[in-house]
């Protein structure tokens, strides 16, 4: 199973490259991947098969996969009708078709994850395979994204399945938690009990409704025609639809007998059956016919598959099994009388059954196994659906005789738009010559007519066979319960019952119905639909929820930022105190300071904080922030953690330097007159919010009731992360997730502060000496003695020689402190995020000393260059230990003995470290550059 996924997925990555070297023949090798996959389907047939990889145990994400009859049945479909339609894809495309080696990729990548998802035991494996699917029939719908309706539809079916999607998903999560096991094969065997479990049934039927086009969630698939015709063929007859189908049935023998199951199912899909055979009468085009058809054969099938009998689950999937081949077959015939004619409207087609007798006997064929005309498979799995309905033992004697009678109405209309669909596409309609689109028409070429012709006939072949098809089918069937009558065999003739009568009516009212239909149904058309129109409910829906976003925007974010900042605050501090003051009625303890030095720092703190508050030099204030910041790096030292307080300076540093490159640009002193609100609500939010955090932190150390988990830390960081500085195997390797997460975010700040700045395009590297104006050069050139090669560029004025020769002392010592804090980080203090401040406090300093010039000379890399390198890094690390079998971020230790260096101990975790230490650098490099070197740039030219 896993050899077969492996080769559907490289088979989509060489699609392309296949396409570009033979054109659209290039259909034909590819086709070869799903037909291989069907021999080893049909080899392993009546085995079961099962694959256990452990990969995420944690989430319970191992990749469990089961091969089992009812898997076998669908991979029959998913892969022999997919070989189909991409031979059929080799003739419906041109060579010139724009974007082909995309289209053959996702088809063939389809395939696999519809294989995937039928042959996942998995829920939430299965859930991954059933998203990528959407995914894909997202991009297959949207081919033609030129066009308005392509991209409508695609995005119609995006959102609806995907919001069936994850109520399914929540289901999942639900069923898996209940039963103790998120595998299908548990979750059957030991099915879960009460409300909560229904709730999470019902959860999983909105997902599997809205994936087979069930109503009320119908109507993205016949939006869904503006994809090219064999994504019809493939995904809307014999792949995507099925995959709501193949789920109930997977879940019918556990869950049949929940109390929403069968209410749920058979409503909806009797409603679906019933609502789209009578729009499929009322569409003009040949692929709406089909496509209404569709829907309401799938709630035919829904019926069946989920009334939780023995009977009931052999007809529904014989009808699975016939409705794939003649729904395959009639979207293709569909294809080809576009392709050839160059419309679908039968308005336009008259006599196309004399110019094309092939194609019409394909036509004629698949839809009288879709009306249920005898020998076909369709009239076996019919009259097998009625007798398995009419002795079911689940349901009510009232709740058979309904159900019989809306699957008879549904029938009745599902002949005569059988009937209309032939005589739409092939009749004479009482013309002597030949329509004009059918008169100019091409014949189709052998090739292009074989795939739905062999469909059409095995329909044909299928339903004298059907003893033998029994066979294929059975085990599935008898994962259900028998009940008192359950003796049914498929077969052709049972003799002269019941079923067979119904039959006899359907065949007769439907055929009346078509003949009536061209003066009954045209009088009885409504200007507006009778039952509403899905598509406006659908646009209405979006109308208002954009209406309600935008509403809702306006009120919670009126564009100022101390209001919503205040906003944010208040609700800080007043919703956890009002909670803590009205649960609990126990005092908490607090000892304000162990030493003198504690309450001296603090004190410092404490003044300059409201000093800043008062201030009206915005530098000063910012210093004096900065100094509260240093104060806490103290108490932190302290407290006995010298890498917090290492980090905390180096971090209230860069800090500050980034302050005074804004502070350039604005004036010096705070003008009180453009001060918006009142000054006393502000200090008494501020202080509220100081006195809520302070009491929450208290509150929270004298709530433990246990020993912290913090003292389990020194331990598990030597023993599972081979470091002796906690905090840094905490980062890389304990949380490295947690990491990965803050790094990406640190990279999208960078990329977000340079696109404030660089509005038009993004610079790259900032300047170096040698792309400075040629004036600027030869004035520079006169220097005698150069200590920053940038610095000689600078104005006079503006120039420090203290500076520069301090700088070109201090800057290799810093450089060199940086790489030592980060190969010592993992068992003293530093670390990459360490050592990537001092790194970039270096750059600051060379950027200070001699300008932008001399940025470009200390780095003459693009910023962004960095930052990509520094996530490979560290998004490398995880992708590595997965393909080395090891959970992801996970660390392997190498020790090696050199000379002169000695002993040496390498963690792979150094690598996601030296990720942080690049993105570090880079993102003070892209800061250095945007409020620095851009800004100087702008001033040199306005000073000209």
């Amino acid at each position: 199973m896993l050899v077969i996924l492996i080769a559907h997925a490289i088979a989509a990555v060489l699609a392309p490259l296949v396409v570009r070297s033979i054109g659209r023949n290039a259909f034909f090798p590819l086709a070869l991947v799903p037909l291989a996959s069907l021999g080893w389907v049909i080899a392993n047939w009546g085995t079961e098969q099962e694959l256990n990889i452990r990969w995420v145990p944690g989430l319970s994400m191992d990749i469990d996969m089961r091969f089992d009859s009812l898997a076998a049945i669908m991979s029959l479909l998913v892969l022999g009708i997919g070989a189909l339609i991409l031979v059929y894809c080799a003739r419906y495309f041109k060579d010139d078709e724009p974007r082909l080696g995309i289209f053959a990729a996702e088809m063939v990548a389809f395939a696999g994850a519809m294989f995937g998802l039928v042959t996942s035991d998995n829920m939430l494996i299965l859930y991954t395979f059933w998203e990528l699917t959407t995914v894909l029939s997202f991009l297959l719908v949207g081919h033609y994204a030129e066009r308005a309706t392509s991209r409508r539809a695609a995005t119609q079916a995006l959102l609806v399945t995907t919001a069936g999607g994850l109520a399914m998903l929540v289901g999942v999560i639900m069923l898996g938690q209940l039963v103790g096991s998120y595998n299908l094969s548990d979750v059957v065997a030991n099915p879960a009990s009460g409300w909560l479990a229904n709730v999470a049934i019902v959860l999983v039927l909105i997902g599997a409704l809205s994936k087979s086009a069930i109503v009320p969630l119908h109507f993205w698939l016949p939006g869904a025609m503006a994809a090219p015709t064999p994504v019809s063929g493939y995904l809307h007859a014999a792949a995507m639809v099925k995959a709501g189908i193949y789920l109930v049935a997977r879940l019918a023998p556990g869950y049949a007998d929940s109390a929403p199951w069968r209410v749920t199912i058979i409503v909806l899909g009797l409603a679906s059956m019933l609502l789209a055979g009578w729009r499929s009468l009322r569409s003009f085009d040949l692929k709406l016919v089909a496509a209404f058809g569709t829907v309401s054969q799938l709630g035919f099938l829904m019926v069946l598959v989920g009334v939780g009998s023995r009977d009931a689950a052999l007809a529904g999937m014989t009808m699975v099994v016939a409705h794939a081949m003649f729904k395959a077959a009639l979207f293709m015939v569909v294809g080809i009388i576009d392709h050839t004619t160059g419309t679908r409207d039968i308005r336009k087609l008259a006599r196309l059954g004399h110019n094309a007798p092939w194609l019409a006997a394909t036509a004629a064929l698949a839809a009288a196994s879709m009306a249920g005309l005898p020998p076909f498979l369709g009239f076996v799995g019919k009259e097998a659906a009625l007798e398995s309905i009419l002795t079911a033992d689940g349901l009510e004697p009232w709740a058979r005789t309904a159900t019989v009678a809306g699957l008879v109405l549904g029938s009745i209309l599902t002949v005569a738009y059988s009937i209309r669909f032939v005589w739409g596409a092939f009749g004479r309609k009482r013309l002597r010559q030949p329509s004009p689109a059918v008169a100019n028409m091409h014949a189709p070429g052998a090739l292009f007519l074989a795939p739905p012709a062999l469909l059409a006939v095995a329909g044909l072949v299928a339903g004298p066979l059907a003893p033998q098809l029994e066979k294929l089918l059975t085990p599935y069937s008898t994962t259900l319960p028998a009940g008192p009558h359950a003796d049914y065999h498929l077969a052709l003739w049972h003799g002269i019952n019941t079923p067979l009568l119904l039959t006899v009516a359907v065949i007769g009212l439907g055929t009346l119905l078509f003949v009536a239909h061209r003066w009954a149904v045209q009088r009885l058309r409504f200007q507006h639909p009778p039952l509403g129109n899905a598509d406006r409910v659908y646009d209405a829906t979006l109308r208002g929820m954009d209406t309600l976003s935008m509403r809702l925007t306006g009120f919670t974010q009126r564009g100022s930022l101390p209001l919503t900042q205040s906003t944010i605050l208040a609700t800080l501090a007043l919703l956890p105190v009002i909670l803590l003051a009205l649960r609990t009625d126990v005092w908490a303890q607090i000892r304000l300071w162990e030493s003198p030095l504690q309450l001296t720092v603090g004190l410092m703190m404490m003044a300059a904080a409201l000093a800043a508050t008062v201030l009206r030099n915005r530098l000063g204030a910012v210093i004096l922030v900065g100094l509260s910041g240093y104060g806490c790096g103290v108490i932190f030292a302290l407290h006995g953690a010298p890498d917090l307080a290492l980090t905390q300076f180096l971090v209230e540093t860069l800090t500050l330097v980034i302050f005074v490159l804004v502070l350039r640009k604005l004036p010096a002193e705070i003008d009180e007159r453009q001060a918006i609100g009142f000054k006393l609500p502000r200090a008494i939010l501020a202080v509220g919010v100081g006195a809520a955090v302070t009491t929450l932190a208290a509150y929270a150390m004298n709530a433990r009731n246990s020993a912290p988990i913090q003292l389990q830390l020194p331990e598990a960081a030597y023993t599972l992360g081979n470091g002796r500085n906690v905090v840094n195997v905490l980062l890389v390797d304990i949380r490295a997730w947690d990491t990965l997460g803050e790094i990406s975010v640190l990279l999208v700040a960078a990329t977000g502060v340079a696109s404030l700045v660089f509005r038009h395009r993004r610079f790259g590297t900032a300047p170096r000496v040698a792309d400075a104006p040629a004036g600027v050069l030869e004035a520079a050139s006169n220097t005698e003695t150069t200590w920053l090669r940038g610095g000689d560029l600078i104005d006079p004025r503006h120039r420090s020689l203290v500076l520069e020769v301090t700088t070109r002392l201090i800057f290799p010592t810093m450089m060199v402190l940086s790489v030592y804090f980060f190969f010592s980080g993992h068992n003293a203090p530093g670390g990459g995020f360490a050592g990537g401040l001092t790194a970039g406090l270096a750059l600051v300093l060379r950027y200070l000393a001699g300008g932008r010039y001399e940025l470009g000379e200390a780095v003459p890399i693009d910023a962004g260059k960095i930052l990509g390198l520094g996530l490979m890094f560290a998004a490398g690390t995880a992708v590595t230990s997965l393909f080395l079998g090891a959970p992801p971020l996970s660390s392997a230790v190498f020790e090696v003995t050199l000379p002169l260096l000695g002993h040496i101990k390498l963690v792979t975790a150094l690598f996601f470290d030296l990720g942080v230490y690049l993105i570090v650098v880079g993102l003070v490099l892209d800061v250095l550059r945007s409020l620095g070197a851009r800004l100087d740039a702008q001033e040199e030219v306005n000073a000209r």
